[in-house]
């Protein structure tokens, strides 16, 4: 073997050293998103006391029936109300933020986010449809999701037909197949301005819900995503040094890409179909972690969880405390927060990963 395929090969194999995730930033983190919980549990118009819920939550246990938890209308504030938000909160953070992580792996490029694709711009579309028909709610959902997987098939469908397996091509025809979507459903939109207020309030993000139909909705496809890109980890420290190095290990790279590819895009159309379009939570969330933890995916992803779930529950707790009794979308909060870091990102990024 020629020495600078020695080189290549030598390369590959160091990122398949054991990297192991730090106990303090697991630990810690998870003490983070316990605290962001509580708070997101006993805060708001009706405010719960931190003993009650912690109470209520501790009698979940069986066999355990302890006294002093809360009374039957804070129960049900607790239980129908505030708990299915939080949680949704959770799963939808969590799914962003490892869609992100993955799309950043097999793109090798920071800026990638979980809409690359044209997720977003075919759930708007679906959304608006199920909106201006005059759909119930359990309509618009899944109306969301399917428009999103429909703007991925779309997307992989055209840049297959221009540049075959090329990442630029993909990105690229994520980008025609975003716009025209967008402008589709901006005609929509303007042939029913009756509805504008509400498509451009779904648009916004927001984590409503009506119990805990939505996170039934979308937990085993978060969770049959979330168990896909975590497997594909370790690969995805094998590709961060390129495909022609990963190959002289065995890996193959365009069957690792197209299964975190779909995966992550599985996950973010189910989060999106239930939330809206939640921006940069998928870019915020996994460069928060490279910069405190490391860039190994075999640490990014796991933390990405943990952080991304952190992260939206806060920015859902501030938007609905800020201008209480009123509620911004959350979309809003999120966005005050990722533009500046976007901006840092982009200015950072001097070359491909």
């Amino acid at each position: 073997m020629s020495r600078a395929g020695g080189t290549e090969q030598d390369t590959a194999t160091a990122t398949l050293r054991a990297v192991r995730l730090p106990r303090r930033w697991l630990f810690g983190s998870l003490a983070v998103l316990l605290a962001a919980v509580l708070l997101g549990l006993t805060v708001g118009p009706a405010g719960l006391p931190l003993r009650g819920v912690v109470t209520e939550i501790v009698n979940l246990l069986p066999g355990v029936d302890l006294a002093g938890g809360l009374d039957d209308r804070q129960a049900a504030v607790l239980w129908q109300l505030r708990a299915p938000r939080v949680v949704l909160g959770l799963l939808v953070g969590a799914m962003l933020a490892l869609a992100g992580a993955g799309y950043q792996g097999v793109f090798r490029n920071p800026l990638a986010d979980p809409y690359l694709l044209g997720v977003a711009a075919g759930a708007g579309l679906g959304a608006t449809f199920a909106i201006v028909s005059g759909g119930n709610r359990l309509l618009l959902p899944l109306a969301a999701f399917t428009g999103g997987l429909l703007g991925v098939a779309a997307t992989y469908a055209l840049g297959r037909s221009v540049g075959g397996r090329s990442t630029n091509s993909l990105i690229l025809a994520g980008v025609a197949v975003a716009a025209f979507l967008a402008a589709v459903q901006t005609f929509v939109t303007q042939r029913n301005s009756e509805s504008l207020r509400e498509v451009y309030g779904w648009i916004l993000g927001r984590l409503l819900t009506a119990g805990w139909g939505e996170v039934l909705t979308v937990l085993p496809y978060i969770a049959v995503s979330a168990i896909v890109i975590l497997g594909h980890r370790r690969l995805l420290d094998v590709l961060s040094v390129g495909p022609d190095e990963a190959g002289t290990l065995g890996v193959p790279a365009s069957r690792v890409r197209l299964v975190v590819v779909l995966a992550a895009t599985l996950g973010t159309a189910a989060a999106v179909s239930v939330s809206g379009l939640i921006g940069f939570v998928g870019i915020v969330v996994p460069h928060i972690v490279r910069m405190l933890a490391g860039s190994s995916y075999r640490i990014v992803l796991p933390l990405a969880v943990v952080v991304g779930a952190t992260f939206l529950v806060v920015a859902d707790l501030v938007a609905r405390t800020v201008v209480s009794p009123g509620e911004l979308p959350v979309g809003v909060v999120t966005a005050f927060v990722g533009a500046p870091f976007f901006t840092l990102v982009l200015r950072s990024a001097r070359r491909p990963w």
